[in-house]
This record gives structure tokens, sequence and C-alpha cells, in this order.
């Protein structure tokens, strides 16, 4: 009996143990892909057609005036090197867009680490979290915004050559690892990934607790 238990226990130890291990390594990947992307987030100052116009309007500016200074970067520095030093930049380019379509509202540019929800680009997910983005806000910023990746530079090319799978795959290759990339272009909601193997594993150590428990009952 004694042997039994031993067993048990042993089990049990090591299926948390690399549970645990298993989880942390998933979450991990599902982070640290968010370290070598950089995103681009233009907010209208309402969902009216007219503000969703302007919004798509400096969105269109931005990327045409910063696309030879983006297009070419060949890392995550350079890229936050160039924005840095081109917020002033970006901003005036906003304002004048506006300006040029007779709107006084005011603009606002950032440079940080924002909340974003779900989103896709094609067969690619980003999922929901917190990534490192250029943020411009159009008025009050309480419309639709709009987004896309500026580095890679997924942004460049889809507004200039079109946006396939093959080049986002292409370009995301070249920065991510392979389980990074694994991980954004299979998960096909948010968190399915990680909460599916998070269940099967904590369903597995709940079954060998019971048994273990069980197995100290029986001996009372």
């Amino acid at each position: 009996m004694k042997k039994i238990v031993f067993i048990i226990v042993t089990t049990f130890v090591f299926t948390t143990m690399i549970g645990y291990i298993y989880i942390k390594d998933v979450y991990a990947n599902r982070n640290s892909y968010k370290e070598n992307l950089i995103r681009f987030h233009v907010i209208a100052n309402s969902d009216s057609k007219a503000d969703q116009d302007l919004k798509l309007r400096v969105r269109d500016r931005v990327i045409k005036e910063m696309t030879n200074k983006l297009e070419s970067s060949e890392s995550i520095e350079e890229t936050r090197l160039i924005v840095k030093k081109s917020l002033d930049e970006i901003k005036y380019i906003a304002k004048n867009e506006l300006m040029k379509n007779d709107s006084k509202y005011d603009v606002n540019v950032y440079f940080g680490d924002y909340d974003f929800p779900t989103k896709s680009y094609g067969s690619f997910t980003l999922p929901a979290g917190e990534y490192e983005a250029v943020r411009i806000v159009i008025g009050k910023g309480y419309g639709k915004n709009w987004w896309c990746v500026m580095f890679p530079p997924l942004c460049f090319i889809d507004i200039n050559h079109g946006l396939t799978d093959k080049t986002t795959k292409k370009e995301l290759e070249n920065v991510l690892s392979e389980e990074e990339f694994n991980m954004i272009s299979s998960a096909k909601k948010d968190k399915e990934i990680p909460i599916k193997l998070k269940f099967k594993i904590v369903e597995v150590i709940e079954k060998n607790k019971m048994r273990f428990a069980n197995l100290l009952v029986g001996q009372n």
C-alpha cells in the first residue's frame, strides 16, 4: 500500500510541475512576440461619417509621409528610434491634414504601451493585450479606431502595395521566432489556446488529487 501511495504522490507532484512549466512556457511565447511588434493606431473624434472620413485621411497622409523613413527599417530598435524622433513631425502632418479638410480638431500623438482587443490580419490573429504603439487621437477620441502593424512595416505594404497572407507571413517570420509565429498564426480567438491547455492540465491534476485523497481515506 505504501508503494502505491508513493507512486500516486510522485505522479501528482510530477504532473503538477510539468503542468506549471508547460503553462508558463506557453504564456511566455504568447506574450514575447509583443516585444517584436509596434502597432499604429488612429482614433477618430466620433463615429460620424465626417469624423471617420477624417480619420482615414489622416491615416493615409501619415503613412504616405512616413513611408520612406519606416518602410526600410531593419529592426524594431531602429523603428522605435525613428518614431521617437518623429513624433512632432507626425503631429504636424496629422494637424496639417485636418486643416486641409477644414477641421479645427486638435490632434495628439503618443508613443507607449496600450491595450488592444483581439485583431486579425487575414489568417493571422493578434490576441488582446498590451502592445507598444504609435497612437494618434483626433479631437475627443471617442470614435472607432483604425490600426495596423508599423513594425514589421505591414502598414506601408498594405497601403502602397496591397497586403496578402504571403507578404504578411514573410514580414512576421523575419521578426518572430518559430514559436511566436505559430502562436499568432494558429490562434483563432483571444485566449483560446492557453485556456484549453490550462484546463486540460488542471483536469489531470485534479483527477490525481482525487485519487490521492480517496486512497488516504481508504487507509483510515
